[in-house]
């Protein structure tokens, strides 16, 4: 039996992830949610793979044993092509990851010109070479590291203004590739992009369709937590692995989504 007030944790290296949390609240709006950002180690898309890796693995460990959480989703593209396998391996807890969303970009692209937008360490692993392989071997697609939106939709949701050259930028790198100009259906292969999503709508024009993970992975979540009870014995926690000056601005927005308490990991 789970613990009614077993939190489901969500986890990103920053605010990325509440786009997944947005979807959640959809489906599951009675479930209580720990959403833990590992604002200490941001960004991760510039580490190696092993950096990432032992990181992942340490904090879920610690945060599993300190707040016991029914399930965990790394919601987090760069973390779950990385260290999804590790955790699973070393958690006894159902572990839900975040891949980029190539099957349903090539089932819905009329042009066949794909582009997809993630961190550097994203875009290079060989589980998006798969993917690739797998869903859109018949299609083009174009990948391009777009590492600065992440900066970006961080600084957004602590009201700051978007530099709209970050956004041109990340245009261009797709655009600016032989076969760029036919993209007509984006992959936000990275759990903060969709925050920018107005930003992007403009900057790419008409014709150009968005496609990401969030909300296939909220059906997952409420499938592994089906039949299960959930009661909230205290408001939602937002949970943070460095102490910041910068964190009381993102209070606004945090409650936003639902997250009335803030901590530091311990």
């Amino acid at each position: 039996m789970v613990d009614s007030a077993a939190p489901i944790l969500l986890f990103d290296s920053g605010v990325g992830g509440l786009s997944v949390l947005a979807e959640l609240r959809k489906v599951l709006p009675q479930a209580p949610v720990i959403y833990a950002a590992d604002n200490g180690g941001l960004p991760y898309g510039t580490k190696t793979e092993a950096e990432v890796a032992a990181r992942v693995c340490g904090l879920l460990g610690r945060m599993s044993e300190q707040y016991r959480p029914r399930l965990i989703c790394i919601a987090c593209n760069t973390a779950s092509t990385i260290a999804l396998s590790m955790v699973r391996d070393v958690l006894n807890v159902p572990i839900v990851g975040t891949v980029p969303a190539i099957k349903p970009a090539a089932e819905t692209t009329r042009s066949g010109a794909i582009g997809l937008l993630g961190t550097a360490a994203t875009i290079r692993q060989a589980y998006v070479d798969r993917l690739e392989s797998e869903f859109a071997a018949d299609k083009t697609l174009l990948r391009f590291a777009a590492g600065e939106l992440v900066g970006a939709a961080e600084g957004k949701l602590r009201g700051e203004t978007v530099d709209p050259m970050v956004i041109d930028r990340a245009v261009a790198g797709l655009r600016d590739q032989p076969g760029g100009a036919e993209i007509d259906t984006v992959v936000l292969a990275c759990t903060h992009f969709p925050l920018l999503h107005a930003e992007l709508t403009d900057a790419f024009g008409p014709g150009v369709r968005f496609v990401d993970g969030a909300a296939g992975i909220a059906r997952r979540i409420a499938a592994l937590t089906g039949g299960q009870d959930f009661s909230r014995s205290a408001r939602d926690l937002a949970l943070f692995t460095k102490a910041e000056d910068s964190l009381a601005a993102l209070a606004p927005a945090l409650e936003r989504y639902g997250l009335f308490r803030q901590e530091v990991l311990t």
